[in-house]
């Protein structure tokens, strides 16, 4: 069944860096990029895109703070642009069924009702999928936030047959496909993963829980008509619930997103955007190092903070099968399980050590604990700051935030759609005329 509809769709990163444009040397000999003219339809291009993540931007403000939507005299404020070229873009958007208009309202102002603007629901859906260690899912959102149509599936992915679970992802891709209201254009698909991805689209370089190396995810998913008229792309699942977060708003702009689940993933978020690093590879929490003489872990190393606090760790400590969801761990200590409760403890505090170490480094005032971290949070906090008051050398002075993820379930399958739409909402242009997905 379809989950509750979110907040609208912003434009936000991609999970890839755009490529800039390529250098040309200049007449005095320096590198420069290389200037193209402007042409009108470029223009008008532009001028599209601009409007539309206007109209986006504006759902997601009236989603959090109820703001009214924009008619298009506000937009045409808001954008310096004039009033006749707005309802031309507006027009060309509602026609490309990428905006919609609601019921007029009667303002104070003279002349005529004002008529809101909103992203389309319904029309034009990116689909965000995710392979992790004991489940994969997929599911479709629209440009105004709501869940078309979501599938998972549980099971036990460690060390596993890279086909075998590529097969099964591709089963539910068809099963979102045949849900999703007629009429519904999908803008292609974005797949998250727990390891080290090369480029947007692959190969995997390493999965360590998966047991991963070197796999070409795009060309095995390629094989399977489900993905037919599909593009995929690939990210790291923790860089896109990140993305998710950022949506949400609850943390601001800036913060370390830190996803909890078997292994251990992060994110910086800077002013809206995930610093992904020269090849997006960073972020990789739960290999840094607690105890150098500590338990081998799936990386190859030694005393990695997934031994400690990811969750077959915890549930290890607490004396649990591994196979068991963590509502049991949080039942078990909710119940007075002393040993659950040693459990959390400790981890928090390896979690605490391994945060204070890059808040030392980078200098970050909000942590985000997502996953698995966030119902477990009432037993992880006080540990992690506690930590962190006593190893960042700036908490004398200001002590770094500790909260709870509000990006949802599933964040990184949120995440990963919105990268997709993104798409969208920079070329509006590229939709127009493009049939519906009967």
């Amino acid at each position: 069944m379809p989950e509750p509809a979110t907040a609208p769709v912003p434009p936000v990163a991609d999970a890839a860096p755009t490529p800039t444009a390529t250098p040309t040397p200049s007449r005095a000999g320096a590198v420069g990029r290389r200037r193209v003219p402007a042409r009108q339809g470029s223009l008008r291009e532009h001028n599209l895109a601009l409007v539309l993540r206007h109209v986006l931007d504006a759902a997601a403000a009236t989603a959090a703070t109820g703001t009214p939507p924009p008619s298009r005299a506000d937009v045409a404020t808001a954008t310096g642009l004039t009033r006749g070229s707005v309802s031309s873009l507006v027009d060309l958007l509602i026609g490309a069924r990428l905006v919609a208009e609601l019921p007029p309202v009667v303002t104070a102002r003279a002349g005529r009702p004002a008529v809101p603007l909103v992203p389309a629901a319904g029309t034009v859906a990116g689909l965000g999928a995710e392979v992790n260690v004991d489940y994969v899912g997929v599911q479709a959102l629209d440009l105004a936030g709501e869940v078309l149509a979501h599938r998972t599936t549980a099971g036990d992915f460690r060390h596993s047959d890279p086909a075998r679970v590529l097969a099964l992802l591709a089963r539910l891709v068809g099963e979102v496909r045949a849900e999703l209201p007629a009429g519904t254009r999908l803008a292609g698909m974005c797949l998250a993963l727990p390891g080290l991805v090369d480029r947007v689209t692959g190969p995997l370089r390493l999965a360590p829980n998966l047991g991963w190396r070197d796999v070409d995810v795009v060309a095995l998913l390629a094989a399977h008509p489900e993905i037919d008229g599909l593009s995929v792309r690939l990210a790291n699942e923790a860089n896109l619930a990140a993305r998710a977060e950022a949506r949400a708003g609850a943390a601001g702009q800036s913060f370390l997103y830190v996803s909890g689940e078997v292994g251990i993933g992060a994110a910086i978020v800077l002013d809206g955007e995930v610093f992904a690093g020269r090849h997006g590879w960073s972020g990789e929490l739960g290999h840094t190092v607690v105890d150098q003489q500590g338990p081998r872990c799936t990386c190859g190393a030694r005393g990695c903070l997934e031994q400690y606090a990811g969750k077959d760790a915890l549930l290890r400590a607490a004396g649990r099968d591994v196979e068991e969801p963590v509502d049991a761990l949080i039942a078990a200590a909710s119940a007075g399980d002393e040993r659950a409760a040693r459990a959390l403890r400790s981890a928090g505090e390896a979690l605490g050590v391994a945060l204070a170490n890059f808040v030392n480094l980078v200098d970050v005032e909000t942590i985000v604990l997502g996953g698995i971290y966030a119902p477990l949070a009432p037993w992880l906090t006080d540990a992690v700051v506690a930590q962190l008051r006593s190893r960042v050398l700036a908490s004398a002075w200001e002590d770094a935030r500790v909260g709870v993820a509000a990006g949802g379930a599933h964040a990184a399958m949120t995440g990963a759609a919105v990268v997709v739409l993104r798409a969208v909402a920079d070329d509006p242009a590229a939709w127009l005329g493009v049939p519906a997905d009967a």
